[in-house]
């Protein structure tokens, strides 16, 4: 398959100005268990094979491949602001980026966290967010909004999507992963349940992200609700690569860029 067809939201297709895409495994060059769109520059994939699977990416939302840029993802909440691309080495330790800048794909990786893109279209100001659970309840995409907020934008005005991630199915975690979420918060208790003929709880990823997103205030809000885990043919996973001993992964990539 040559064709790097992302899936796409409804809420930041409607909007002016706008090209995003939340890609999946398929349309690319690598091979193996990094077949074929990865993207992960940290895998142990052919640098070659990433870096053509990212022009294609590029290709694919207007732009030039040295205008796709990303982070070295820290599981943070912190988040930058990018007005020009960087050389791959100097990438900042981050787990967001903002831009005002046109023509400037900005995008994170993902094989389970959840992916998130934001846009005010009519302030000209993007988003990418990897929220993974460290990030997410650290606080990310409050961060990200406060950093789009600095360079116009408004929360009546900004969309946000989820993308891909692990759903509550596959996500099975410990008694202590559920008591870091409920120290923080005896409300986050919500978001763990624990499945017929399972002993361990199991995590909602998504539905946490959705309604930290939609707790800030945004326009609108919407999530793909697709199981990376679940849907091998199309996606990434780390905890399926983990689960069948296969030693490293591929990453998927979610990118925006105004126009």
């Amino acid at each position: 398959m040559t064709d790097a067809t992302p899936f796409t939201a409804e809420n930041l297709s409607s909007l002016n100005r706008i090209a995003h895409g939340f890609f999946t495994r398929e349309g690319g060059i690598s091979h193996g268990i990094y077949a074929s769109l990865n993207c992960g520059l940290g895998s142990r994939d052919d640098t070659k094979h990433v870096l053509e699977n990212r022009s294609r990416v590029a290709r694919h939302l207007g732009t030039e491949a040295a205008r796709l840029v990303s982070v070295y993802q820290v599981h943070s909440a912190s988040a930058v602001t990018v007005s020009t691309p960087w050389e791959r080495d100097a990438a900042p330790k981050a787990d967001a980026m903002v831009s005002a800048t046109p023509g400037l794909a900005i995008g994170v990786l993902t094989a389970d966290c959840a992916p998130v893109l934001l846009a005010d279209d009519q302030a000209g100001v993007v988003a990418a967010a990897h929220a993974g659970w460290k990030g997410a309840l650290a606080g990310v995409l409050d961060e990200t909004i406060s950093q789009m907020e600095a360079l116009g934008a408004s929360r009546e005005n900004i969309s946000a999507a989820i993308g891909p991630a692990i759903s509550a199915n596959a996500y099975e975690v410990g008694d202590e992963f559920r008591d870091k979420f409920v120290a923080a918060d005896a409300a986050n208790a919500a978001y763990f349940s624990i499945p017929d003929g399972a002993a361990k709880p199991h995590f909602d990823l998504p539905r946490f992200v959705l309604d930290r997103l939609s707790g800030l205030g945004l326009n609108r809000v919407e999530a793909l609700n697709v199981c990376t885990y679940a849907e091998e043919s199309r996606l990434f996973s780390y905890r399926r690569t983990v689960h069948r001993g296969e030693g490293d992964y591929g990453r998927q990539i979610s990118a925006i860029l105004l126009a």
